[in-house]
């Protein structure tokens, strides 16, 4: 039963000044992110002490583990949107609804990673190598993460609710309190103390899951007792086709859009082991250092997309378009940042991982060729959550599509087959420019059929 004062109270996503709006929002997702940034590096780190066949057995395994992310991810994505547009239109009926078809969607998929976690993961890394070590570090990490994949998918999920109704500091905490569990439980696990067996990657693993688990608690809780804009109930999780497709609609091509990186990561790997294992681990370790840059951009993606969809409903144009242009310049911002420390200090971000000479030998040009691509890619993740918000994902999937199927693993491959590898890396800024030029063509495109119409509105 709805609440009067729901119906009358403005939602803060259509009245607090934008630029305020924004930061308020964005920088607790974007300091939560950062610490989960932090902890997967703590996990490679630890695992990079024990051998280098753990970092590269956690780099392999990587791509079966942004499956889960992008499912999850894209989910929250059509949530996220129809959630925030039906409070924007006031329709609290079908915020509820979104809401508990998002779990229910949720749910299936998390039955699905158990299965792929019990019965193919040796059956992936033998895929992709024969070295007996890396098949057995990897398959010990990766079948305690998809088994218990359900604790991840409950805390993103979770989150995305408190982030579609503005309430991104509860999301922040548990976030965080989730990765410092993870980070203190990491030395534990992985190297015994406390009268604990030495586990190695499983321990890692173990550390990751338990953090994802008080998360995903800490996330329920808060929902329950203070997203008030959301009716939690056994009866709500019943299925309705309508608001399912809906979700969809936007969520599954941000599910296929993010599967994309996984798809390109496996790929990656595979053109990679054709110079050595320790190419494959440097490029599992950019992927971890590069978080520090991306995540607190993707924080903001979070932010913008439900004040993009609730100002969408509301038809309000002129909060749309400062959003987009604020978020655009923090996002160039962060990465500039980012361009600059990864090109003055490659070999620094590499020694965290208790490099070789061969693996600085190879990554320090792969940092900086790589880094090239970063500003580019802050236009493109703010461009892209306007197509999500606005119910255009198929938008961003085409992009995605183009970006690291159709253009970096070619032009990679291509690349490796002159034998040098510095060659390879700069796949990724060709594939960036790209995709900016893709962005930037939808967005001319969307801005003309659903924003600018909104001026009648005004």
């Amino acid at each position: 039963m709805e609440k009067t004062d729901q119906k009358i109270k403005e939602n803060k996503m259509g009245t607090m000044p934008v630029n305020r709006l924004l930061i308020t929002m964005a920088l607790p997702m974007m300091l939560s992110m950062l610490v989960q940034a932090c902890y997967n590096i703590v996990d490679s780190w630890y695992l990079a002490k024990v051998s280098e066949n753990c970092l590269t057995a956690v780099s392999l395994a990587f791509a079966v583990q942004m499956l889960t992310v992008s499912f999850t991810g894209g989910l929250g994505v059509g949530v996220n949107a129809l959630l925030s547009k039906s409070l924007g239109e006031k329709n609290f009926n079908e915020a509820n609804r979104a809401a508990m078809n998002g779990l229910f969607i949720a749910g299936i998929g998390a039955i699905v990673f158990l299965i792929f976690g019990v019965f193919f993961c040796e059956k992936y890394f033998l895929a992709q190598t024969q070295d007996a070590a890396i098949v057995k570090e990897g398959t010990s990490y990766l079948s305690i993460c998809m088994i218990f994949s359900f604790a991840m998918i409950a805390q993103m999920i979770f989150e995305r609710l408190l982030q579609s109704t503005g309430k991104t500091v509860f999301s922040m905490v548990t976030q965080m309190i989730g990765a410092i569990t993870n980070i203190i439980l990491d030395p534990i696990f992985i190297f015994g103390y406390f009268g604990l067996p030495a586990m190695g990657t499983a321990g890692a693993a173990v550390a990751t899951v338990c953090g994802q688990t008080v998360a995903a608690i800490l996330a329920l809780i808060f929902n329950l007792k203070c997203n008030k804009e959301i009716q939690f109930s056994l009866a709500g999780l019943r299925p309705r086709l309508s608001t399912i497709r809906r979700i969809l609609v936007v969520g599954f091509p941000a599910m296929v859009m993010q599967s994309v990186g996984s798809v390109m990561n496996f790929g990656m790997n595979q053109i990679l082991l054709t110079f050595s294992s320790t190419a494959t681990a440097v490029f599992g370790v950019y992927f971890k250092l590069n978080s520090f840059i991306f995540m607190p951009v993707f924080g903001m993606n979070n932010a913008v997309v439900p004040i993009l969809a609730y100002n969408y409903g509301a038809r309000n144009k002129k909060r749309m378009t400062k959003t987009m242009k604020l978020s655009i310049m923090y996002a160039f911002i962060i990465m500039a940042i980012g361009l600059i420390i990864f090109q003055t200090v490659p070999d620094k971000l590499l020694g965290i991982f208790e490099a070789s000479e061969q693996m600085l030998a190879i990554g320090v040009p792969a940092l900086r060729t790589i880094s090239w691509s970063f500003v580019i890619a802050a236009v493109c993740i703010i461009l892209i959550s306007s197509f999500q918000a606005l119910g255009n994902g198929h938008y961003s999937l085409i992009i995605s599509v183009c970006r690291q199927l159709l253009v970096l693993l070619p032009v990679a491959y291509a690349f490796s087959r002159t034998g040098n590898i510095d060659l390879v890396w700069w796949a990724f800024p060709i594939a960036e420019l790209v995709a900016l030029g893709l962005s930037t063509v939808y967005f001319i495109r969307l801005y003309r059929k659903k924003i600018k119409p909104l001026e009648l509105a005004e």
